[in-house]
Formats: C-alpha cells, structure tokens, sequence
C-alpha cells in the first residue's frame, strides 16, 4: 500500500503544472458548493431560530367582512369578534383540533408617555399565554401575569425599543412609570422580538374594563392539536371557521367572515420551499464542479496514453488488472481529494469571513458550513474521484502486453 501511494505522489508530481491547473477547476466547484451551502444555512438557521421561539401550531383569527349572504343577511355584514367565542372555541361538541385559544384586546387610539418622551403605537391586551404564542422573549422584567389578568392591575411590559424611547436606557425601565388614557402605569417587563417591536402589553382584562367590557375582541390566537400535516392544518382552520360561523350566523364557507392566518400550514410550506431550496443547491455545486471532474477524467486519460509502455511492462512481469485498476482510479481519488479539500478550506474561511462582517440579522444566522456539510462533500469528492478515474482505469486494464511493449 505505502508503494502505491508513492507511486501516486510520484505521477502527480512528474506533472505538476498540468495537474495544478486541472485541480483548480475542482477547487473552484468545491468552493462555491460551500459559498451556497453556508447561505442557504444562514437562511436555515435564522427560520429554525424563528420557528422555536413561539409555537408554530396556531392559527391567528382576526375581524372580517362577509363576501355572501346568509340566512337572510346580505353580503358585507362586518363580523366582530368576541370574548364569549373563546369558550364556543374550546368546547364545541365537534371539535377536533382546537386546544386553546386566547383573545386580543387593541386600544389603537393609546399614547404611552413619559417626561422625556412618548409613543403612539397603542396598547395590546393579553393573555400570559402571549409570550409564546408571539415568539416575546423577556430582556428585563417579567410578563402578563394571572394575578394582573385577576385582579386587572395598571401593569405594561414595553419592548426593548419603546422602553429606549421613553427612557433612554432599557435597563432602567423596570419598576418606572408611564402615563396612558390618563392613568399611572407601572414597567413589569421590556421584551425583545426580531419582528414588531412596536407592541405595548397589557392585561386583557384591564383593556376589557377600559373599552366598557362591551366584550369586542380584535382577535384571537387558536392553539390546535392533533395536526401532522398540510392537510391536518386546512381541516382545523375549517373547523374554527365553522364553529365560528354557528355564533356569528355566516356561511362556513365564507372565508371573508374572519380572516385567518395558519402559521402551521405557512411553516410546512416554508420547509418545504426550504428544502427545495437545498437540493437545488446541491445540484448546482454538484454540477459546477462536474466540470472539474471532467477535467481530472481528461488529464486521466492522458497519463494512460502516455503510460502505455509502463503498464505494458507491469503487465508482461505479472501484474493483475485490477492492480492497474486500482492505482489509476487512486490517482484520480487523490487529485479530486486533495483540491477539493482547497477549496473546502478556502469556502469556509469566506463564510467565517461573512459571518463576522453580517454578523446576526433577522434573514441570516451564523452562515457557516458545519462538520455534517463537509463531510457530506468529502464524501461527494470522493465518488466524484473514482468515476472520473474509472473510466480511463478500465481502458488502462484493457491494454494488451505484447501491444504496449510496441508502443513508442
């Protein structure tokens, strides 16, 4: 074996230029495979960071408009939700995927201020369930309790951005006061969120008790349960319509009557888009360093042509075909390895590079290629090596001894 890789080194060294030039070409595939690879996992990573931190089984259920008539009500009857619907929700004798559901109180018209500043995004009441059905992750402070939804204190928890705003430092908002509709209330938290930092929290029972509990919701967060797929997530939206439409007296099949938005269905879209996505890479890097590949094969052949008179005379001395075979398809192997590793080297320093200069944003996360990826393309460099050399080893063992031994 020892002889046989110094016979390896030997032939590529007697042609370095040409296999230098030739093993760029397998570089340069093998790079941009991981130039693509680690974009495509920014993408990944920054979806599956989204995805975990908020419960992707819910369905967001919001005001709408009837596009037909019904029962002897005319199209375009403006359904408002209510807070008595959560109940029909859970406990409808037919339901079948619904788990949970919290409602949503908006006062749009609120102005959140303080003496050195105010904002105008309004106040959102809700439930201590909303931290992980909205993906909130708390910076300072705490949540929306059930002692604030019981007893329906003055509390609010600010994003990180407005608590800038109204003070200055985010840190120091806790346990500070802010002024809204005309009352005192006290900072219990500041969050943090990579989409909608614009929200203010409340109780929903103290936005209830603000808004004359005439028991008008904006919208509800529907928990649902028993759903593996596309199929599942369609079915459970139907249900929630239809028992919605039982309280409010539109058609079922009305998908104006309330609007609707299935994240779970949306992330099984996305995953699947995803994952499309990373095959189509694949294939791309795959064939860009087809053309490497192709190159080796080539310069392969060459060497068998040129060796003719060496394999003759192994052959004549007692060398079997299967150990010219193997040497050739080795020598290939060692090439394709050995600069497809160049350019493995080469694309990770780049992403390195990328993911420190991007750094973390909302689309794009830690870019890198990890250890699964390279190994997946050494196992690519590999397979990719022995066919390039195949097919030049078998025209190699085919060589006759009496007729290379004639050959000048």
């Amino acid at each position: 074996m020892l002889d046989l890789a110094r016979e390896i080194m030997q032939t590529i060294r007697t042609n370095k230029v040409r296999t230098a030039l030739t093993g760029l070409a397998v570089a340069w595939g093998i790079f941009m495979l991981i130039i693509l690879l680690g974009l495509a996992r920014g993408v990944f990573n920054s979806f599956d960071d989204f995805t975990s931190k908020r419960e992707q089984k819910t369905v967001r259920v919001r005001n709408g408009s009837t596009t037909m008539p019904y029962k002897g009500y005319n199209k375009g009857r403006w359904i408002k939700l209510k807070d008595t619907d959560i109940n029909a929700l859970v406990n409808a004798p037919d339901n079948k995927y619904i788990r949970n559901a919290v409602a949503v109180k908006y006062i749009d018209s609120a102005k959140v201020s303080t003496q050195r500043d105010y904002i105008s995004n309004g106040l959102q009441g809700v439930f201590p369930q909303t931290i992980r059905l909205s993906g909130v992750d708390m910076y300072r402070g705490r949540f929306i309790n059930e002692t604030d939804i019981r007893e329906m204190r003055k509390v609010t928890v600010l994003s990180k951005k407005s608590a800038e705003t109204l003070f200055g430092d985010a840190d120091n908002a806790i346990g500070q006061r802010v002024t809204s509709l005309g009352l005192s209330w006290h900072v219990v938290g500041v969050y943090t969120r990579e989409w909608n930092e614009d929200e203010t929290f409340i109780p929903f029972s103290t936005a209830m008790m603000m808004s004359g509990n005439n028991g008008e919701v904006h919208s509800f967060r529907v928990l649902i349960g028993n759903v593996a797929n596309e199929a599942n997530g369609d079915k459970a939206e139907e249900e929630i319509r239809r028992i919605l439409a039982r309280e409010h007296k539109f058609a079922p099949d009305d998908k104006g009557a309330v609007g609707m938005w299935n994240q779970f269905t949306n992330e099984l879209t996305t995953r699947s888009a995803l994952g499309i996505l990373d095959i189509a890479i694949w294939v791309i890097g795959i064939f860009t360093m087809l053309s490497g590949i192709v190159g080796v094969s080539n310069i392969m052949f060459v060497s068998v042509r040129e060796r003719t008179h060496e394999i003759g005379i192994r052959r004549a001395i007692g060398a079997k075909p299967r150990n010219i075979l193997t040497q050739i398809v080795l020598e290939s192997v060692s090439i394709t390895t050995i600069f497809g590793y160049i350019g493995i080297v080469a694309g990770m320093l780049v992403m390195q590079l990328v993911a420190a200069v991007v750094g973390e944003s909302d689309g794009f996360k830690n870019p890198t290629v990890d250890l699964s990826i390279a190994i997946k393309v050494t196992v690519v460099l590999i397979i990719a090596g022995a066919l390039a050399g195949l097919f030049p080893a078998l025209k190699a063992t085919k060589v006759k001894p009496v007729e290379a031994l004639r050959d000048e």
